[in-house]
């Protein structure tokens, strides 16, 4: 197996497609997201001046964000291969996590970029609910993605809820944004010739399958 890195606009299905990996493989599943979610809850040190930052509406440093993935992809679970997720955003985060893998002595591993028609993506997005409690994310109009039992969660039995930021315009204004930032990590990734691209198939299990292709070549 590799380390993965996930490049993906906004409901390409790369939180679903991680999942998938991770049951299948074992993989480690590092979501910058739950990290802060996760360090914040724990009143860590970092979990500290993590909040501080979104408190005093800032962004979260860089080497905040560093010092995280650092403590996380030396656990356990990670020890074979991690799937990196929402991570690195920018091409700074990517020169720095390059650092950090030199110092660790880790492998890079493979970037797969997650190719999604807008439209679709936007049809995905504003159909999406989510569980409060656990994160999984279901669909309302996707036969394979929907709850067992309308809008409840498979899991913890809970309602399942809507983004605020899921309406058409501000999804629209979403994925505009993370193109634009995300293509320099685009040529980035492929200069180095790591970096794979397939395209979010409307079957999650297509896009599964095409995922596998990529990482036994």
């Amino acid at each position: 197996m590799k380390n993965i890195i996930f490049l993906a606009p906004p409901a390409a299905g790369k939180g679903t497609l991680s999942e998938m990996l991770v049951e299948k493989f074992g993989y480690g599943h590092i979501s910058t997201v739950d990290l802060l979610r996760e360090e914040v809850a724990k009143k860590s040190e970092l979990g500290l001046e993590a909040e501080g930052l979104m408190k005093a509406v800032k962004y979260v440093t860089d080497e905040l964000i560093i010092k995280l993935i650092e403590i996380r992809i030396v656990e356990p679970d990670c020890e074979n291969c991690y799937i990196l997720d929402g991570f690195p955003r920018t091409k700074v985060q990517a020169d720095k996590y390059d650092e950090l893998l030199s110092k660790l002595n880790k492998d890079l591993g493979i970037v797969i970029y997650i190719e999604i028609d807008k439209d679709m993506a936007m049809k995905r997005a504003c159909s999406r609910i989510t569980c409060p409690k656990c994160g999984r994310i279901y669909n309302k109009y996707s036969e394979e993605m929907k709850p067992k039992v309308d809008n409840m969660c498979d899991d913890c039995n809970v309602s399942l809820t809507s983004r605020s930021d899921d309406s058409e315009e501000t999804f629209a204004k979403r994925f505009d944004e993370y193109i634009e930032k995300t293509m320099p990590l685009y040529d980035y990734y492929k200069n180095k010739g790591v970096l794979k691209t397939i395209k979010a198939s409307k079957s999650k299990y297509e896009t599964f399958e095409d995922a596998l292709k990529v990482l036994e070549q």
